[in-house]
């Protein structure tokens, strides 16, 4: 599939966003931003550049393909804002920047000499998003902090793997990265639409911890109504049953979700026993809950009789929630992922033609776009240092040689 450009006006077109940040969630904020309209100017380091960018597997043209993803649609500059040079021409961006992204241990920025209350005296109406592991207060805020260790605090590596065996990854280890890039993006957007009202710009604090345990569904009010504490359950799920993950006959796996009644009934038709579902000892979620064993047994009896094709076609025609877990081979083949165009191919000056996620979400009206992915280290000085700041050829050169820019 081909990236298609669109020509109607984005959404975000005219704002200005200014990208500080690397590894993960900040630069996936602004990394939406872009999508919709939004220019956004990656600030990296002279030499090397963001360390995002030799992250994971090397492309043909040398980054990595996260970085070329996760850099899409943004423009590259290279500044050391530690330099007091560096940090005058920041203090210039800033002056023109609608919002500004970092992820900094809590004090870099000020120790540098450009903390929030700097840049609010450069430009007033200057929105910051500040994401970090533990967030800008509390004891814990100079810790460093990463996603995984974000799952662990937050209580979601608590929860998964199987009963009595050790805490295990859940699944991407990037995953708080990403929540906390959604609520940076939600963030900056809150923020923006205040500043119509105030005139005034804020800062929005987002830890990774945080972005997780706000995702934990009742676990908090429960654990302070009555002390309980969830464990792990393995393939299942709290509260509903029959709700995980079943092997099939050919050694492949399917999820199914009974999350009702009425759904149990309709599984219990597609098991051939239509009487189960009125079964006393079935009736009811907590019912099930409570033979949670013999209910995932049932399941499993199934599951395992038939190839997963089989399984999938016979709980679709029933009207059971069911998918099959798939690797990104099987993503790359399904057709509900080729009718949405889920996957688009880009084609990089470097690398040549790259497939990567699409953009979310989808507007009817007013879609984002994928104009180019990550590019070369400081493709945009000569644009922003020489035709928009006005250095001279010269200056550029002098600027360099110091490892300014």
């Amino acid at each position: 599939m081909e990236n298609i450009q669109q020509n109607n006006k984005l959404p975000l077109e005219g704002l200005r966003v200014l990208d500080l940040a690397t590894f993960l969630a900040s630069p996936f904020a602004a990394a939406i931003l872009g999508e919709f309209g939004a220019e956004v100017i990656k600030i990296e380091q002279p030499l090397g550049g963001d360390p995002l960018r030799k992250f994971g597997t090397p492309s043909p043209g040398g980054d990595g393909y996260c970085w070329l993803s996760e850099q899409r649609n943004k423009r590259s500059i290279t500044l050391d804002i530690r330099t007091k040079k560096g940090a005058r021409i920041f203090k210039r961006l800033v002056a023109s920047a609608d919002a500004l992204c970092e992820n900094f241990r809590p004090g870099t920025m000020e120790k540098w000499g450009l903390g929030p209350e700097v840049l609010k005296e450069i430009n007033p109406q200057l929105v910051m998003l500040r994401v970090s592991g533990y967030g800008q207060t509390g004891p814990y805020k100079n810790r460093p902090g990463f996603a995984r260790i974000a799952h662990a605090f937050g209580g979601l590596t608590y929860l998964t793997g199987e009963p009595g065996g050790p805490p295990l990854t859940p699944g991407s280890t990037s995953l708080a990265d990403y929540i906390s890039g959604l609520y940076g993006a939600l963030g900056i957007l809150l923020s923006l639409r205040a500043r119509e009202e105030t005139g005034r710009g804020q800062e929005i604090d987002v830890s990774l911890y945080e972005s997780i345990f706000r995702v934990l569904d009742e676990m908090a009010p429960l654990y302070a109504a009555n002390g309980s504490v969830r464990p792990r359950l393995g393939l299942g799920t709290a509260n509903v049953c029959p709700h995980g993950h079943f092997e099939c006959g050919n050694g492949e796996w399917v999820a199914i979700a009974c999350t009702s009644d009425k759904m149990w009934v309709r599984m219990a038709e597609v098991l051939g026993r239509p009487e189960l579902g009125t079964n006393a000892r079935y009736k009811t979620a907590a019912d099930r809950v409570a033979n949670r064993e013999d209910v995932d047994g049932l399941v499993s009896a199934f599951t395992f009789s038939m190839s997963r094709d089989r399984v999938v076609e016979a709980c679709v025609a029933g009207d059971v929630p069911i998918a099959p877990i798939y690797s990104i081979a099987d993503i790359f083949e399904d057709e509900q992922y080729k009718a949405r165009e889920t996957l688009v191919t880009v084609t990089d000056e470097k690398s040549g033609e790259i497939t990567v996620p699409a953009v979310l979400p989808r507007l009817s009206e007013t879609p984002g776009r994928i104009a180019h992915l990550g590019l070369t280290l400081g493709e945009a000085n000569g644009e922003i240092y020489g035709s928009e700041l006005g250095f001279s050829e010269d200056e550029m050169l002098v600027l360099k040689e110091e490892g300014v820019i």
